[in-house]
């Protein structure tokens, strides 16, 4: 053998385990990054098919380990461990039809709680979610049901994307409407106002979002204008959107102002707190991604979530945003950031993803 031979075998037998000892130590250090970049949040993985997309989610008053999860192709999952782990959820009165059903929302106040879908479906129970009974509703409800509030002792408060609003004090019984007219007939008296695009209104909402005070605000479904209403008020109110691109999403801040997201990834702040047309657009580095939901964990704190696994995060109101590695290599869009208090908090997602807040 060759002497240049000899050189070049041992030398690869000392670069080979060499090599290889790189990449495990690389591997490695990819992981702990991983570990770090998750540091906030965590997933957690669930039970269910891929392709379901997570709606909502919500735990008992007074019992932070027990809640559910709601979403599409029928899935309710429950957990009693505070979100660690999660089990299908059977609940016989909702499987009674050949029907498929997307659960949109869900709500606690004590251990009363409400859920509702579509096809319309409304469930409720008094004793913590461990029995759930179907309330019977009027096949001449406008609209789809997408939003619930349990607002007291047999006491709710439902949304339809048509904008009727509803209150029950029988447990569902009977249901008193708080708004006098569909949203399209107030459009139809107010479009000669100048409500840019209210004459191509479909009659639905794309997303609905309430105070804690009960106050709400509306995105048309083409997202070129949008509603607010607070109680007493006998409709809805419509607004210009004072922005070019249009509206994918709005919201009420920790301090009673409004958000605004905006398709292409767009952040506005309203200016001052209530109701305004006055906004102003915050730098965020959503990469070209849309921002689709924010969610306040407090006044100061908020995380926004979006495509392509964008999570971002301000801890000065909303004034500037920094941008959060955790969910990068996660190839979902988040869609909800649901806070249930300062140390409890989920992110919910297209295909099952769940992240839950670590702090």
């Amino acid at each position: 053998m060759a002497a240049s031979s000899v050189s070049i075998s041992l030398l690869l037998r000392v670069l080979v385990p060499e090599a290889a000892a790189a990449a495990a130590a690389a591997k490695s250090q990819q992981r702990e990054d991983e570990e770090d970049s998750l540091s906030d949040w965590e997933r957690v993985y669930l039970p269910i098919d891929p392709g379901v997309v997570l709606l909502d989610i919500a735990f008992v008053p007074g019992d932070f380990n027990h809640g559910f999860v709601l979403g599409t192709r029928q899935t309710i999952l429950e957990t009693k461990d505070g979100g660690n782990t999660w089990l299908p959820r059977s609940i016989p009165s909702a499987e009674d039809e050949d029907f498929n059903y997307r659960f949109n929302s869900i709500s606690f106040k004590g251990k009363e709680g409400w859920i509702v879908g579509k096809p319309a479906i409304l469930l409720y129970t008094s004793d913590a979610g461990d029995t759930w009974e179907r309330i019977p509703l009027s096949s001449q409800l406008p609209g789809d049901m997408v939003y619930i509030k349990a607002t007291g002792e047999k006491s709710a408060e439902m949304v339809t994307d048509q904008g009727a609003i509803y209150v029950t004090s029988n447990r569902g019984y009977n249901w008193r409407a708080a708004v006098q007219e569909t949203v399209s007939a107030t459009l139809n008296r107010t479009v000669s106002s100048g409500i840019s695009g209210a004459s191509y209104y479909t009659g639905t909402f794309n997303t609905v979002n309430r105070s804690p005070d009960g106050r709400y605000v509306a995105v048309s479904s083409r997202g070129n204008f949008y509603l607010t209403w607070e109680p007493g008020q006998p409709f809805w109110q419509p607004h210009n959107r004072a922005v070019a691109r249009r509206i994918q999403n709005m919201g009420w801040r920790a301090d009673g102002g409004l958000w605004l997201l905006v398709r292409g990834g767009g952040l506005y702040l309203s200016k001052g707190t209530g109701v305004t047309e006055e906004f102003e657009e915050v730098s965020v580095q959503s990469r070209g991604f849309g921002i689709l939901d924010i969610g306040y964990r407090s006044e100061e704190e908020a995380w926004a979530a979006g495509g392509s696994g964008i999570l971002l995060r301000t801890t000065n109101g909303g004034k500037t945003w920094t941008r959060d590695k955790a969910a990068d290599n996660i190839a979902a869009n988040l869609y909800s950031v649901k806070f249930i208090n300062d140390r409890k908090g989920f992110v919910l997602g297209n295909d099952g993803v769940l992240l839950r807040y670590l702090g």
